[in-house]
């Protein structure tokens, strides 16, 4: 579904009431003015395409308010607003026949935008890791770091994969090195037990002697301290789908194991720690979460959509009933029903203290 440009400018006062129950004095009734929507719109078929829209959404709204919060106590300012514009993302849809049409927030921190970003490098890049006749996957690591180094440990491994990129690139060119071809990503898990961040990358490489050759230079760097051959994963790529759609969960955990345990367990307790999240989030800015090495794609044809539309309904997103509602008819989009466990993570589960 592509960013549209039909919006609705929430006021500062109508922020102030978004955690009551039903409110949507900032919707748009149904009506005949014309309005012009950009983009192909999403097709309404299949409703559990939306169905799972509206979870991400539940998700997503309970969480900002929470890093909302942690970012009034912090006095960031400048995150208070992109978390009250990722609370609005999707807040108003427009319905026409079979197509909806509705605005994005596009920030990396939205489980309702990132869906989207990883099906859009899914689609594009499933296509080249098929020609890999040996890919690999790789994790590269180093040792954990507490919330006052973070920042620093970002850009010192950000700048070590790019360096370590570069010189494989320059041996390559004077025909003393093999050609590399990888993607990769970085994420970051929290550990509420010692209270440390463990920033990581992930990787797709298109041939075992490259992963390797990437693995040999990591360990050989200084900036990634402590980084150990044991702490380090590789092994080869069994299914390329499964794999590509392992590498782009970038960013961070939303949910946490406090008991940290390697293998999950269904029936343990998960916690949202807001304001270790929030530190995650402010340390990722500014870096490319992903990243494409030794090729290029296909360059995409920008076409822009321009629709008139003059038969059309509002749906508003009602927090009290977890779906998008018609603002006419009061009738619910998807009847998604939030489990009874998600709905009490939610509510009782997020801690905006530990860090």
């Amino acid at each position: 579904m592509e960013k549209t440009g039909f919006s609705v400018a929430p006021s500062e006062g109508q922020f102030n009431t978004l955690a009551q129950i039903g409110t949507a004095s900032h919707v748009i009734k149904k009506g005949k003015r014309p309005i012009t929507v950009n983009g192909k719109g999403s097709e309404i078929g299949d409703k559990s395409t939306f169905t799972n829209r509206a979870k991400r959404k539940v998700i997503t709204q309970s969480v900002v308010l929470s890093l909302i919060e942690v970012a009034k106590k912090k006095g960031d300012e400048d995150w208070i607003k992109a978390y009250r514009n990722t609370y609005y993302c999707q807040n108003i849809i427009v319905r026409a026949g079979d197509k909806s049409y509705g605005n994005y927030c596009k920030n990396r921190f939205c489980t309702v935008c990132s869906g989207n970003r990883k099906a859009d490098i899914i689609n594009r890049y499933l296509p080249v890791l098929e020609q890999w006749e040996e890919p690999h996957f790789l994790t590269l690591t180093a040792r954990s770091v507490y919330a006052k180094t973070l920042n620093s440990r970002f850009e010192r491994m950000i700048l070590s994969i790019e360096r370590i990129f570069e010189t494989i690139k320059k041996r390559h060119q004077r025909g003393t090195g093999i050609k590399v071809e990888c993607i990769r990503t970085i994420e970051c898990n929290f550990n509420p037990k010692s209270h440390t961040y463990n920033p990581h990358f992930h990787l797709i490489v298109s041939s075992k002697e490259g992963a390797e050759l990437i693995l040999k230079e990591w360990l050989k760097k200084k900036e990634p301290t402590h980084a150990t051959r044991a702490a380090q994963f590789m092994r080869p790529v069994v299914d390329k789908t499964r794999d590509l759609v392992e590498v782009v969960k970038y960013g961070s955990k939303v949910f946490t194991d406090p008991t940290m345990k390697k293998k999950s367990d269904r029936n343990a307790t998960r916690y949202i720690y807001a304001s270790a999240f929030h530190n995650i989030i402010k340390a990722m800015h500014g870096h490319r979460l992903f990243e494409r090495f030794g090729f290029n794609l296909p360059k995409k044809e920008k076409t822009t959509n321009r629709t008139k539309l003059t038969e059309y309904e509002n749906l508003f997103f009602d927090a009290s009933q977890h779906d998008w509602v018609n603002a006419d008819s009061l009738e619910v989009f998807t009847n998604y029903k939030p489990a009874p466990e998600l709905l009490a993570l939610l509510q009782n589960n997020i801690d905006t203290e530990l860090e």
